[in-house]
């Protein structure tokens, strides 16, 4: 069976993002190059024995419990299809157990930091654009890759909601606040055209030559603000999701 059918197996039944597929492909070819290296011709031959020896492998190399957890899932998921499909009649990591994952706090910021941080981008294109992506984090709780995937049809600024798609298609409708609105209209109405600079596209948002921002531009924002609030910890934004659930929570909202 080739990796692309394994592939368009993850897309299309089992739903998974295009993040997460890339991620299982890429831990099943790992476990591809490792099982050759042993002598096996190919991967589906691969017995308890390769599966124990590889994640042990990962375990002396020093990656984390959570990245075992995943290659495992991963090559767990990959022998289901191949069982599936009738290419191998067991599944070599059927008795395996996944290690147990320490849990670790989790990273937020107060609110006088969330203020602090929103107070910080100026009145350049560039400072409303951020104060919009700031803002949306934020008021929103999106994911990172759905922030930079939103289209300008995902946000109606008249009744003050965005939509989004999010992962394993359940398309979702969040409010955006006040300030959010504020912030996401002074964007799309005053500065988005200009940092287009002629270009078309429905991408909602651009840097600043009128490209779709990428995620390495995100996480470009980001640091600079991170920064600039003089935060002790690197913001990236799943913190700023984390506080988004954290002060809801605080706030009297039902998990």
């Amino acid at each position: 069976m080739s990796m692309e059918q394994f592939e368009a197996y993850l897309k299309n039944e089992k739903k998974m993002s295009a993040n997460t597929v890339q991620a299982y492909v890429r831990d099943v070819r790992h476990f591809d190059d490792f099982v050759k290296s042993r002598g096996l011709m190919d991967v589906s031959e691969a017995s308890n024995a390769e599966v124990v020896a590889f994640l042990m492998n990962l375990k002396t190399a020093g990656r984390s419990r959570s990245t075992v957890n995943r290659k495992l899932a991963s090559i767990r998921t990959f022998f289901d299809y191949l069982q599936k499909s009738g290419s191998v009649s067991d599944n070599p990591t059927e008795d395996i157990k996944s290690p147990k994952i320490e849990k670790r706090e989790i990273e937020f910021l107060s609110i006088e930091e969330i203020e602090r941080l929103l107070s910080l981008p100026d009145d350049t294109h560039k400072g409303i654009r951020d104060r919009a992506i700031l803002e949306l984090l934020y008021a929103t709780g999106i994911r990172a890759t759905e922030l930079i995937q939103m289209k300008t049809a995902d946000v109606n600024l008249r009744m003050g909601f965005v939509k989004c798609d999010g992962t394993h298609s359940k398309a979702r409708i969040i409010p955006m606040g006040r300030l959010c609105r504020k912030a996401m209209e002074d964007y799309m109405l005053d500065v988005r055209e200009k940092m287009l600079r002629g270009k078309e596209s429905d991408v909602l948002f651009v840097n600043y030559i009128g490209e779709p921002l990428t995620r390495q531009g995100l996480w470009k924002v980001m640091k600079e603000y991170g920064e600039a609030a003089g935060l002790n910890i690197s913001l990236t934004p799943q913190i700023i999701r984390n506080s988004f659930a954290v002060h809801m929570l605080q706030n009297g909202a039902d998990v």
